[in-house]
């Protein structure tokens, strides 16, 4: 019997604020304390981002409260923290990033099945202000429609 995904943080304001195009897991570099932190649920990714550096992937801005118990060895709670993944994935979204004005943005953070922290990016493009009114426009479209269907339905 495995254990079963457990949600740390979500962003659910970046998919209001961007629109994703693709989805990448990716593993997350942490001492102790942040793990032990990162269980008991103390994290924010609210204005989080992700960039490569020196071929490298570095998350900014992720808050991880110091944990209570961590005395001297607690971590700084907004440290650049980097991101796992393989060389070629890396690469590839260098290039996807650099060329079409992309940004990368934590979804979510999470432990997986094995107990691992990860997070999951998003390669996005930022919203206009008249993206984000269409897409409210077409979301308060669809609830009505919905609301009619069940309305037709009770009879």
């Amino acid at each position: 019997m495995g254990r079963q995904v457990k949600i740390v943080t979500d962003n659910r304001r970046a998919r209001h604020e961007y629109t994703i195009i693709e989805t990448y897991e990716a593993g997350i570099a942490l001492t102790g304390t942040e793990v032990k932190s990162l269980r008991s649920g103390k994290a924010n990714i609210q204005d989080s981002y992700a960039r490569i550096e020196n071929g490298e992937l570095i998350l900014h801005d992720m808050h991880i409260s110091p944990y209570e118990q961590g005395n001297r060895f607690n971590h700084e709670p907004r440290r650049p923290r980097r991101l796992l993944m393989h060389r070629y994935e890396i690469q590839r979204l260098y290039g996807k990033v650099r060329e079409k004005g992309l940004t990368l943005i934590p979804l979510k953070v999470y432990f997986n099945e094995r107990g691992r922290a990860k997070v999951e990016l998003a390669l996005a493009k930022g919203k206009r202000l008249y993206d984000k009114r269409e897409a409210i426009a077409a979301r308060d479209a669809q609830r009505e429609i919905a609301k009619a269907f069940r309305e037709r339905q009770k009879f």
